[in-house]
C-alpha cells in the first residue's frame, strides 16, 4: 500500500529536452573563449612596461691598445669663399658636394660699374702715354734749335742771348716730358687697380676642395663685412680640402703622459665600425680643458678616404710602441651604462627572449669606449636587453617593450 503512494504517475512525468546538441556545444566553446580573453588580459596585465636596448657588434683592440680616446673628424684647410667687395651676385655656379679645382670660378658679381671704371682708366693710360709722345717731339725740336743757336752764335751771326734760350727750351721741354711719363706710371697704377677690383667681382677657388656649404644665390648682396641686419651675405659658400682631414681627440688629462708625438694609433668611425684606419700622433696641444678635465690631441690619418668626411664621430685606439704578434682582436657588443646590473659586485643583464620573458645573464666588462660599456663575453650582436631594469623584474618575467633605448 505504501508503495503504491511512492509511485510517479505516468502523467506527471516531464518531457526530455528538446534542445539540439549543438546549442550545447557552441555555449561551451563561447565560454571558453571568455575565460581565454580574461586570462589573456589579465596575464598582459602583469607584463612590466621596460625600455630595451640592442647590442651593437664592435672589434676592441687587442693587447697592441695602450688607451682610448674619442673625437671627431675636423678639415685643417677650410675656406669661406667671399668677395672683396660688396656687390649683387648675378651667377652661382656651385652647389653642395660639388669638387671644384683651384682658380675655378664659382661665383660672379655685377661688374657694370667697374667695368665702366676700367674702360676710363684705360683711356687715362692711353691719353697719358700719347702726351709723353707730343712732349718727346718737342724736346727734339727744342734739341735741334739749340744746336743750331750753337752754331749761329759761333760764326757771330746771333747773340750769346739767344743760345741761352734755346738751351733753357731744351730743359723745359726734357722736364715736361718727365712729367708725362709719370702721368703715364701714374695712369698705369690706376689701370691696374682698375683691373683688380674687375677681378673682384669674379669669385675663385682658393684651393682644390669640394663644397660643403652654399650659402647665397643669386640676386643677394654679399659683402666683406655684414651688414644690412643680416640681409647681406658675407660669403658664398663653404670649401673643405678633403687631403687635410685629420682627427681631433680628448684626451684625459690622467693618461696624457702616455701620448707622445708620431705614436702609433687606429682610428675607428663610429660610421664604419668594422673599419680600422692607421693614423699618428700629430701633436699634444698644450692647453686643457678645465671643465672635462681633458687634453686635446691631433690625430693625423694615413689612409685618404671618400668616406671619411669633417664632424664625423671617431674612435682613436693608442697603440704601444711593439705589437705582441699573437694579439687577435677581441670580438664583443657595446651597450648603455644603464643596461648593466650589479649583483654581488658581478655584472649582468636582462636578455629579451622567445616570448617576451627575460632571463638574467652574466657578462664579462672591458674598458669603456665613450659612452658606452664594452662586454668582451655574455652577450651576440643583434641580442635585445633591458635597459633601466626595474628593482622588481625578475628571472622569467614577462616584459613589453616601450621604445629602444638611444
Amino acid at each position: 500500500m505504501l508503495l503504491d503512494t511512492l509511485r510517479i504517475d505516468d502523467k506527471e512525468r516531464v518531457a526530455p529536452s528538446t534542445v539540439p546538441r549543438w546549442v550545447w556545444g557552441a555555449g561551451l566553446l563561447g565560454t571558453a573563449v571568455l575565460a581565454l580573453g580574461a586570462w589573456w588580459w589579465w596575464a598582459g596585465a602583469q607584463q612590466v612596461q621596460v625600455q630595451t636596448a640592442t647590442a651593437q657588434a664592435v672589434s676592441a683592440p687587442g693587447n697592441a691598445a695602450l688607451l682610448q680616446a674619442t673625437g671627431y673628424v675636423t678639415a685643417r684647410r677650410q675656406a669661406t669663399v667671399s668677395a672683396q667687395i660688396t656687390g649683387t651676385l648675378t651667377e652661382v655656379l656651385i652647389e653642395e658636394g660639388v669638387y671644384v679645382k683651384k682658380g675655378q670660378v664659382l661665383a660672379r658679381l655685377d661688374d657694370t660699374g667697374l667695368q665702366a671704371t676700367l674702360g676710363s682708366a684705360e683711356a687715362s693710360w692711353r691719353s697719358a702715354q700719347a702726351n709723353v709722345e707730343q712732349y718727346r717731339a718737342h724736346l727734339a725740336q727744342a734739341q735741334a734749335d739749340a744746336r743750331r743757336a750753337e752754331e749761329l752764335a759761333t760764326s757771330g751771326m746771333v747773340s750769346r742771348q739767344s743760345t741761352e734760350q734755346a738751351s733753357t727750351a731744351v730743359k723745359t721741354a726734357a722736364a715736361q716730358l718727365l712729367a708725362a711719363q709719370r702721368q703715364v706710371d701714374v695712369a698705369a697704377a690706376q689701370l691696374a687697380q682698375a683691373r683688380v677690383n674687375f677681378n673682384y667681382a669674379t669669385l675663385r677657388a682658393p684651393f682644390d676642395g669640394v663644397v660643403t656649404v652654399k650659402a647665397a644665390q643669386v640676386g643677394e648682396i654679399i659683402s666683406p663685412l655684414s651688414a644690412g641686419g643680416g640681409f647681406t651675405r658675407t660669403g658664398v659658400g663653404t670649401i673643405v680640402d678633403m687631403n687635410s682631414l685629420e682627427v681631433d681627440v680628448d684626451v684625459n688629462e690622467t693618461y696624457i703622459g702616455q701620448v707622445k708625438a708620431q705614436m702609433r694609433c687606429e682610428a675607428v668611425l663610429d660610421a664604419y665600425p668594422d673599419w680600422r684606419i692607421p693614423a699618428h700622433v700629430v701633436a699634444v696641444i698644450p692647453s686643457a680643458d678645465r671643465g672635462k678635465a681633458t687634453v686635446k690631441v691631433r690625430v693625423a690619418l694615413e689612409q685618404k678616404d671618400a668616406r671619411v668626411v669633417p664632424d664625423m664621430g671617431v674612435r682613436v685606439n693608442f697603440l704601444r710602441d711593439k705589437e705582441p704578434e699573437a694579439a687577435p682582436a677581441k670580438v664583443g657588443v657595446l651597450l648603455p651604462p644603464e643596461a648593466l646590473i650589479d649583483a654581488d659586485g658581478k655584472a649582468s643583464v636582462f636578455v629579451l627572449g622567445e616570448g617576451g620573458r627575460v632571463s638574467r645573464r652574466p657578462v664579462t666588462l672591458g674598458s669603456d669606449i665613450g659612452k658606452q660599456k664594452w662586454v668582451r663575453e655574455g652577450l651576440k650582436p643583434g641580442e635585445v636587453v633591458v635597459v633601466a631594469a626595474p628593482k622588481s623584474l625578475k628571472d622569467g618575467d614577462a616584459v613589453v617593450a616601450n621604445k629602444e633605448a638611444p
